[in-house]
C-alpha cells in the first residue's frame, strides 16, 4: 500500500499526519511525500522524518504546480497496486488503511474505497460527523459523484493503481474539484466501496473555497460543463448537479444573511430542477427569513 501526501506549507501539520499514517494497523505501507514548492519548514520536518523512516518514505521536493500536479508526483513514484490518498493536515483513525484493505480483497471489481469523516476546526474542536450525504452509497455511483448528491472526501480514498491506468490522472489543469473531477472517471468505469465508519479527522481552514463563494461557483460550473454528456452525466443530473451548485451558494449567502442575493440562487435552483423538493424547501426557507428580518 501506497500512501500519497501531497504537502504545501504544512510543517505544522506533518507530525500528526504523518504520526496517524505510523499508527496504523495495516504493517505494509509505504508513505510518498512530495513537497509542492513549500516556503516554510515543509522541507525540514519531511526530511526528518525521511531519515527516521528509511526505506519506508519516498519524499520528493517540486516546483509549486498546485495539488493535482503534486499528487500525480507522488502516484508515479509510488508502485502498490494500491494508493492510499492523505491531505497533509488531515489525520487517520488506525484501522483506516485495513479497512479499505479488506474491502478490496473481498471485492475485486471495486476500483475506489472511501468512508466517514469527522470534521474538526482547530485547536480541535469537532464541527460534525460526516457519512457524504449519500445513503453511504457504493456500486455504480458515477451519477450520485457529478450530481454532488455524494461526497468522496479525498484523504478517505484508496484507488486501485490499474483503475488510473483507465481513468486517468488528476487534472493539472484544475485548481479545485480536482478530487471529485477523479473520482468519477473512476467511478464511471469501475465499482466504488464503502467502509461504514468514520476514518479519517478532516481539518476545516478558513482559507477553504467555501469563504470565495464566486470562485467555488465558477469551478463546480466547469466541471459539470466538462463531463456532460457521458456515462451519468445526462441532461436530467446536468440541470439537478446544477441547482445543488445554485442551494449551496443560497444556503451560503443566507447564512451571511445576504437574503436577496441568498433567494436569487435558491430561485434560480428551483428553476434548474423543480422536480427537487430541496429547491423549493430552501427557496421557502430564505424567503421567510428575509420577511423576518424586515
Amino acid at each position: 500500500m501506497d500512501v500519497v501526501m501531497a504537502a504545501y506549507n504544512a510543517a505544522r501539520y506533518l507530525p500528526t499526519s504523518i504520526g496517524s499514517v505510523l499508527a496504523q494497523t495495516e504493517p505494509d505501507w509505504h508513505l510518498v511525500l512530495v513537497d509542492d514548492g513549500s516556503t516554510d519548514d515543509t522541507e525540514a520536518v519531511a526530511r526528518e522524518y525521511k531519515e527516521r523512516l528509511g526505506d519506508r518514505m519516498t519524499y520528493v521536493r517540486q516546483k509549486n504546480g498546485g495539488p493535482s500536479a503534486a499528487r500525480n508526483t507522488a502516484i508515479r513514484v509510488s508502485s502498490s497496486p494500491l494508493i492510499a490518498m492523505l491531505d497533509a493536515d488531515d489525520v487517520w483513525l488506525p484501522d483506516r488503511l485495513a479497512r479499505a484493505v479488506e474491502i478490496f480483497e473481498r471485492e475485486p471489481t471495486v476500483g475506489l474505497t472511501y468512508g466517514g469523516i469527522t470534521r474538526f476546526r482547530e485547536p480541535d474542536v469537532t464541527v460534525d460527523t460526516f457519512y457524504g450525504n449519500s445513503g453511504k452509497a457504493e456500486g455504480y455511483v458515477a451519477e450520485r459523484i457529478y450530481t454532488r448528491s455524494m461526497e468522496v472526501p479525498c484523504s478517505s480514498v484508496t484507488i486501485r493503481r490499474k483503475c488510473l491506468e483507465s481513468a486517468g490522472m488528476f487534472d493539472e489543469t484544475m485548481h479545485a474539484t480536482e478530487d471529485r473531477d477523479l473520482w468519477l472517471r473512476i467511478a464511471q468505469r469501475f465499482k466504488v466501496g464503502f467502509v461504514p465508519e468514520v476514518h479519517v479527522r478532516y481539518r476545516m481552514s478558513a482559507s477553504s473555497q467555501s469563504a470565495d463563494p464566486l470562485r467555488m461557483l465558477q469551478t463546480q460550473r466547469f466541471f459539470v460543463d466538462k463531463h456532460y454528456g457521458e456515462p451519468g452525466c445526462g441532461w436530467r443530473p446536468r440541470q439537478e448537479a446544477l441547482a445543488r451548485i445554485y442551494r449551496q451558494q443560497a444556503e451560503g449567502f443566507a447564512d451571511r444573511k445576504e437574503f436577496g442575493t441568498g433567494l436569487r440562487n435558491a430561485l434560480h435552483a428551483l428553476t434548474l430542477a423543480p422536480w427537487q423538493t430541496a429547491n423549493l424547501r430552501t427557496t421557502a426557507s430564505i424567503t421567510l427569513r428575509s420577511l423576518r428580518k424586515r
